[in-house]
């Protein structure tokens, strides 16, 4: 297996640079980034084929990694009940060392190869569920053994990686294989294989959002109106649907607690 994350940086002496240097030379290492995402674009519809009808049915979408990975997962997550306006639980993210990991590091937490499986088991996923497994490297044995008893259990599987046949690559169902190249700082995935990771995760959750009915020509009408700026951007939303003023808009979507029921109401 090719390891492109860990092989070195193109640029040299950094500690030497200006800050405008090692800006320019961050900047045209993450310039890279969306041709690689551009030439992967037909497996991650292949992935998003597959998730979708379960989620039609009523199953639920897991993200799983650890370290950056793990958290990329959990943003991602975390978004989707207040932008979509889904239940809690429908998309989960799980990380190695659970949610103490979030914000400071859980020392070996990521090798341990049953310890992902039997978080999984914890939200008693089955075979309606769809498990997508997120790593940089495609090494971690965390996810890696989450993913391969997943696929024994008839799970759907899909994988995020950065690196050509990973062994996390392998252990999945449907395997993405975004190649970012040498980081910036040598092996510090952080960089270009964590914002790799951060735009498919953007990719696949709002696809499935979009397709589930979650949005209405480009509108989020599910939306939480969880504070004064997402109250206003539906009063809005709802002053250009029903081409009524702002006063009236925003009336009627206290009334009716969101931008799809006051558009519907109407």
């Amino acid at each position: 297996m090719k390891k492109h994350t860990e092989k070195e940086s193109f640029h040299k002496d950094l500690d030497l640079k200006t800050i405008e240097e090692i800006l320019i030379g961050i900047n045209s290492e993450d310039a890279k980034v969306h041709q690689a995402i551009n030439e992967k674009t037909s497996d991650i519809k292949t992935l998003i084929d597959a998730i979708l009808p379960k989620m039609q049915k009523g199953g639920r979408l897991f993200y799983i990694g650890a370290g950056t990975s793990g958290r990329l997962g959990i943003v991602d997550a975390s978004e989707c009940p207040p932008t979509f306006g889904v239940p809690h639980g429908l998309v989960v993210g799980l990380i190695a060392g659970g949610d103490q990991a979030i914000r400071k590091a859980v020392e070996f937490a990521e090798d341990s190869e049953s310890q992902g499986w039997e978080d999984l088991q914890k939200h008693e996923i089955d075979e309606l569920d769809s498990v997508i497994g997120i790593a940089a490297s495609g090494t971690t044995p965390y996810v890696i053994g989450a993913i391969s008893e997943a696929k024994k259990h008839g799970i759907l599987t899909g994988a995020i990686t950065c690196n050509e046949g990973s062994s996390l690559s392998l252990a999945a169902d449907y395997p993405i294989e975004i190649i970012t190249g040498p980081e910036y700082v040598t092996g510090s995935t952080r960089m270009k294989a964590g914002t790799a990771q951060k735009l498919v995760l953007n990719m696949i959750s709002t696809c499935l959002m979009i397709k589930l009915g979650r949005v209405k020509g480009n509108r989020m009408v599910d939306m939480q109106l969880s504070n004064n700026k997402l109250v206003d951007r539906g009063t809005k939303m709802v002053m250009d649907a029903l081409n009524i003023d702002y006063k009236k808009a925003n009336e009627l979507l206290l009334k009716t607690g969101s931008v799809r029921a006051a558009i519907e109401k109407k």
